[in-house]
């Protein structure tokens, strides 16, 4: 990992583990790795289903010009937003998960897909989380987009 802001990214994610110093050799062994890590300390994790995800991320991308680390799994069924500690549980709506304290998240390392996962936003290991209020507007516009567009059929 010669880039400085993968490395930051990889100190910052690495940082919330049981072992650091680990974890951080284990992505440095295997750039391809997926961690465990726990939610809850840096950051909490709203998942969302694709459905719903993909057209949130495309609004919150057009609502900020560095939206927070966003992850989506391969399959595109869920994407999970970092947000705040202490934050996930506010959203509430239909397949909407929290992943805070007590919880732990599949990471794949920043800049890679991995184990099923993969960065659409990866961290830039400055800490910038996506803001509440942005993220709730993003998922409010995206559900009444897919209405209208169900609406429609």
């Amino acid at each position: 990992m010669t880039d400085p802001t993968t490395e930051a990214a990889v100190r910052w994610l690495a940082s919330v583990a049981p072992e650091p110093h680990a974890c951080r050799l284990e992505w440095e062994g295997d750039p391809f790795r997926t961690m465990l890590l726990p939610a809850g300390s840096l950051w909490d994790v709203v998942l969302v289903p694709g459905r719903i995800g993909f057209p949130a991320f495309d609004v919150l991308s057009g609502l900020t010009d560095a939206p927070g680390p966003v992850l989506a799994d391969l399959g595109g069924t869920r994407i999970g937003f970092f947000v705040p500690p202490g934050t996930a549980d506010h959203f509430v709506g239909t397949g909407i998960r929290g992943a805070g304290r007590g919880t732990w998240v599949v990471v794949p390392c920043p800049g890679r897909s991995s184990g099923g996962m993969r960065w659409l936003v990866p961290p830039d290991g400055t800490g910038i989380l996506n803001g509440l209020v942005a993220l709730e507007h993003a998922l409010h516009e995206a559900a009444a987009r897919l209405a209208e567009e169900d609406r429609q059929l």
